[in-house]
């Protein structure tokens, strides 16, 4: 079993905690990593750019003259792509659809591959309790600054409960917050420590361990 020692809100060793194997001691497999970040990036991207095609675009249906004898070329429509103001020929549009479809196994396997990585690398770090009195953005800062991972991108996972703590972090640079629940590969490997409370990784656990 995976231990890390297991700091309090002033930095100071107060023991070791057992973290489970099924998340915390899997072997690495960087392809599948590579596939998960690569799927959430997809799954989360927007399309905005939109180009109205000649069904679409602003104008009248009428034929603009006769078929024959005006000495004119032939034309049906002032919305064909090829008159000025007319619809666009193979522009991008807002129904593309980019997602890409990941199983629910593999997702929490590459999730836990990443984890064991931070720990692996002491790059993992238990607190007791994130417990603030209120939401003052120098009383978290002073927490972060006694711990290990101090002036160093970070990503603070905390119980789904804890607002005051999530809302105090705000304003700090290189810090993020999360709810355990929506821990995530992005944001694991985005930033190169991850401070977790103790009920936090309880809540992983729960939460991505496989049954």
């Amino acid at each position: 079993m995976a231990k890390v020692t297991l700091y309090n809100q002033v930095g100071k060793s107060v023991g070791e905690l057992t973290l489970d194997a099924a998340l915390f001691e899997v072997k690495p497999n960087p392809a599948l990593i590579h596939e998960a970040f690569i799927a959430q990036k997809a799954n989360s991207r927007v399309v905005y750019a939109h180009t109205k095609d000649r069904s679409e675009v602003a104008g009248t249906g009428k034929k603009p003259w006769k078929q024959k004898g005006t000495g004119q070329a032939r034309h049906g429509s002032r919305r064909s792509p090829i008159w000025v103001g007319g619809g666009i020929t193979f522009g991008p549009t807002k129904d593309r659809n980019f997602s890409v479809k990941l199983n629910k196994t593999a997702k929490r396997k590459a999730l836990a591959m990443v984890l064991t990585d931070k720990v692996a690398c002491d790059k993992f770090v238990a607190i007791d309790t994130m417990v603030l009195s209120e939401a003052k953005t120098k009383n978290f800062a002073a927490v972060l600054k006694s711990l290990p991972s101090s002036g160093k991108k970070t990503l603070v996972v905390l119980e789904p409960t804890n607002v005051l703590a999530a809302r105090a972090a705000r304003n700090l640079p290189r810090v993020k917050t999360l709810s355990a629940l929506s821990l995530n590969i992005g944001d694991l490997l985005a930033n190169e420590f991850v401070i977790a409370s103790k009920e936090a990784i309880d809540s992983i656990t729960k939460t991505f361990k496989r049954a």
